[in-house]
């Protein structure tokens, strides 16, 4: 008798609920941001960054308004938000990139962050505690 492999399906969207996407397959890895950058765009003190191929990302309702920004590192970000209520949902432009950046607090069911990597470290708001054993960076790692 042959195993039938469950689907993978992992959903979110914006706080208003315009917005609606699925994650057809497991995210990669996930980051732990503390750059000002998203302790801005969070409002709190790290972001949390779900990193997965974008075909794998399939919007399911909604419409998305994006800007871009300097990053930290140099480079140009595209942030893809709901112009209705303004919850950032990912980074990266799925239709032109091969990987995008869900943001974790647009998902229905919150992230394990056990094994999450934490970058940007030199820039930690004081008091927050990486977990001993995670990998960290100070900085974008390479």
């Amino acid at each position: 008798m042959g195993t039938s492999k469950q689907a993978y399906s992992l959903k979110g969207g914006c706080q208003c609920g315009q917005v609606r996407y699925e994650l057809t397959k497991p995210p990669h890895e996930i980051y732990v941001c503390h750059c000002r950058e998203c302790q801005k765009q969070s409002a709190s003190a790290f972001g949390t960054s779900v990193m997965a191929r974008s075909a794998d990302v399939l919007l399911l309702a909604g419409r998305l308004g994006h800007w871009t920004r300097a990053t930290d590192a140099g480079r140009s970000l595209t942030c893809f938000f709901c112009p209705d209520c303004g919850s950032r949902v990912w980074h990266g432009d799925k239709d032109r990139e091969d990987e995008i950046s869900i943001k974790g607090g647009s998902l229905d069911e919150p992230v394990d962050l056990t094994e999450a990597i934490h970058i940007w470290t030199s820039r930690k708001l004081r008091g927050v505690i990486i977990p001993e054993g995670n990998r960290h960076y100070p900085g974008e790692p390479d």
